[in-house]
Formats: structure tokens, C-alpha cells, sequence
């Protein structure tokens, strides 16, 4: 056996320790690897191409992150919770469940990547959800602002985990086709995707009222915080 083509992986932790760029120690690494285990230059070179190829979605994925980063640097965060201050009759259980229902369509149409923690949670849905909750109980303690950045990030789960599955050229649609394939039962991508279609309505359901009860319960643990400060 050839043990010299891990080299690369002694490449990367040299690369990690002296913090090099992490693009270049990967692509570093991989070359040294090539080498060590016989390739020629072309066939390495078509390899490299051929993955980030095949990777690419995964590197625009990872060049959203400093996007968002430069975005709330510029005040995202504080022109989210500023214009949800300033509609008039949006709640929390009505921000939310609204998302979730957006969320849940544009599952259905294969769009899972459009939205997300990353890309609209943390930067725009948590602090309209926290924005949209102090207009209606005041200033929030800092545990109370958890739970709702929680709820709103377990809002996005639901939508798209529950949504995507109606997509008929999703993995586990095709997945589930294969598996009842295999055992003798022909079943095509549509009526996968549609038997899906009562559990996503469920999901949603289930979801919206306990955003509801969220709330309730929100006003009762909020009331006593409120009454000790105005007592202060």
C-alpha cells in the first residue's frame, strides 16, 4: 500500500496551524496528493476541474456567509426590526406564519436553497420576529429574545423540511421511488410527492398553532417582567 498521497492530509494540518488561506492549503493538498500517488499533471489538473465542477454550488453557498457578514455590518439587523416597528398589525404569529407558508411553496417548487438560516433567519426573519414582539409586549429580557430567535429559526426547519419533500425531483422522492422499485411496487415521482402533500399540510397546521401558542405564552411570561421594571 501507498502511504505517501497522505501527505496531503499532513498539507492541511500544516496549512490550519499556520493559517494560510484555506483555498489555497486545500488545493495545495490535493496536488500533493495527485503527485504522491502516481497521477500525471493532466489527469490531476482534469480532476481538480472536474471537482470544482461538481462543487460549485457548495463555494456559492460559502460566498453568502461574508455577503451577509457585510450586510449586517451595514445595519441590516437594525433596518429589519426599524420597518417591522413601523407596520402597523403585523404580529408574531402572523410574521411567522406567513414564512413558514412562503417557505413551504417555494419548497414545493425546489427553490430550498433560496432562503435559510444564513441567508434570511439570522439577518432578517429573527429580529422582525423580535421587532414584531416587543410592539406587542415591550421590551423583551434577553432569555425571552432566545426563544423567539429560536422559534423563528424552527419556523424555517419546518417549512422547508416539510416542503421540499412535494418537490418531485428531491433526493428522498427518488430515493423512495428506487426503494419501492427494488421490492416489486412501481410508483412514479408524482404520487410520492403527492401522498407528501397532506403530511406538509399537517406540518404546517401543527406549526402555525404553536406559533399561536408561543404567543400566548409569551404574554403571560412577559406581563410579570413588565410589571416588576414599572414597579423599579
Amino acid at each position: 500500500m501507498n502511504y505517501w498521497p497522505l501527505l496531503g492530509i499532513a498539507v492541511v494540518v500544516a496549512g490550519f496551524v499556520l493559517r494560510l488561506n484555506p483555498v489555497i492549503v486545500v488545493v495545495t493538498a490535493g496536488i500533493v496528493s495527485g503527485l504522491a500517488a502516481g497521477m500525471s499533471v493532466p489527469d490531476l489538473l482534469a480532476l481538480l476541474g472536474e471537482s470544482f465542477v461538481s462543487n460549485r454550488a457548495l463555494l456559492l453557498f460559502a460566498f453568502t456567509l461574508p455577503t451577509i457578514g457585510l450586510l449586517e455590518r451595514a445595519g441590516l439587523r437594525e433596518h429589519a426590526l426599524a420597518w417591522i416597528g413601523r407596520l402597523r398589525g403585523v404580529t408574531l404569529p402572523r410574521l411567522l406564519t406567513t414564512y413558514l407558508g412562503v417557505r413551504q411553496l417555494l419548497g414545493m417548487a425546489g427553490l430550498v436553497d433560496i432562503a435559510g438560516h444564513a441567508q434570511t433567519v439570522r439577518p432578517l426573519l429573527a429580529p422582525m420576529a423580535e421587532s414584531a414582539a416587543e410592539k406587542a409586549h415591550g421590551k423583551l429580557d434577553r432569555a425571552h429574545v432566545q426563544r423567539v430567535h429560536a422559534l423563528a429559526a424552527a419556523t424555517d426547519n419546518v417549512g422547508r423540511f416539510f416542503g421540499e419533500d412535494v418537490f418531485l425531483a428531491f433526493g428522498a422522492v427518488l430515493l423512495i421511488q428506487s426503494f419501492f422499485n427494488e421490492h416489486g411496487i412501481t410508483l412514479q415521482p408524482l404520487e410520492i410527492a403527492l401522498w407528501a402533500l397532506p403530511t406538509a399540510i399537517a406540518a404546517f397546521v401543527i406549526h402555525a398553532v404553536r406559533i399561536a401558542w408561543f404567543q400566548r405564552n409569551l404574554v403571560r411570561s412577559a406581563e410579570p417582567a413588565g410589571a416588576s421594571h414599572a414597579a423599579d
